[in-house]
């Protein structure tokens, strides 16, 4: 399969699962070994594709982000929304760079992404059996989220830095945890998705750029453009579907789906 279809699948791959509680990083690096990506790709792939989405969240957003800017001076709610999303940016990035060579020669492989799918999922089932994810504030708002609240989703984010974790289940649960709502945690995920994908992208990619053709160049411009389109259909999505469901159908996903990668990867 020439790079540039393997790009489609995967920015394909990437806007379905970047903002489901699965892993993006976890199903990209799987795939990614199934389709054959190259290896002047791989582990930068897998990290810059993420910027379609941070455009699908701008995108998405847009309206309430100008409205949010213009109002920025003006209202506290806004500007305590905004630190709050700072706080929880930092946790993530400081432990991102000082373990990202460890990160990226240990973990990027399939049997650690299993072992961590199953372990989210069994977070997951954990979380909506005990009751531990109704326990919360049901009449929180976005821009009614605590600092102490927004540093809780920070340090749970940090284990997504482990591919297979996920950065928006981490992140979801850390709010669930601190005693947001499934809709206001999911809506804070995707807030906090901007800062932490984006930089990220742009730290990967001016790392990488001297290790990359300009075909490579092309095809993570292609896969980026794909997923941009498809995270935008995924957000609406699964805002919609948290409103009315529970999280335990992720959670037996990853469980099933963690098993089969470290079964077919381990014994292969």
């Amino acid at each position: 399969m020439p790079d540039w279809a393997i790009a489609v699948v995967l920015g394909i791959v990437e806007g379905i699962t970047e903002f489901l509680p699965v892993s993006s990083t976890g199903h990209l690096i799987i795939v990614g070994e199934l389709v054959g990506l190259s290896s002047e790709l791989e582990n930068t792939f897998e990290i810059v594709i993420q910027f379609g989405a941070v455009l699908a969240v701008i995108g998405f957003y847009w309206a309430d982000l100008v409205s949010q800017l213009r109002g920025l001076r003006q209202e506290p709610d806004v500007r305590r929304l905004w630190l709050g999303i700072g706080i929880a940016f930092v946790p993530a990035a400081v432990v991102g760079l000082l373990l990202r060579d460890y990160i990226t020669e240990y973990l990027f492989h399939p049997v650690p992404v299993g072992i961590a799918l199953i372990a989210g999922g069994i977070v997951f089932l954990f979380m909506e059996w005990t009751g531990l994810a109704d326990r919360t504030d049901d009449d929180i708002s976005l821009e009614g989220i605590t600092l102490r609240q927004a540093l809780a989703v920070g340090l749970f984010q940090t284990l997504a830095l482990v591919p297979g974790v996920s950065r928006s289940g981490a992140s979801i649960v850390g709010g669930l945890v601190a005693g947001m709502n499934r809709t206001v945690a999911t809506q804070f995920s995707f807030y906090l998705a901007i800062p932490t994908l984006g930089l990220a992208t742009l730290y990967e990619l001016l790392t990488s750029m001297g290790q990359l053709s300009s075909a490579g160049l092309v095809n993570i411009f292609i896969g980026a453009v794909v997923s941009g389109v498809v995270a935008w259909l995924s957000i609406g999505w699964l805002l919609r579907y948290v409103a009315q469901h529970t999280f335990v159908l992720f959670g037996y996903y990853r469980i099933v789906i963690g098993l089969i990668i470290v079964i077919f990867f381990q014994f292969q």
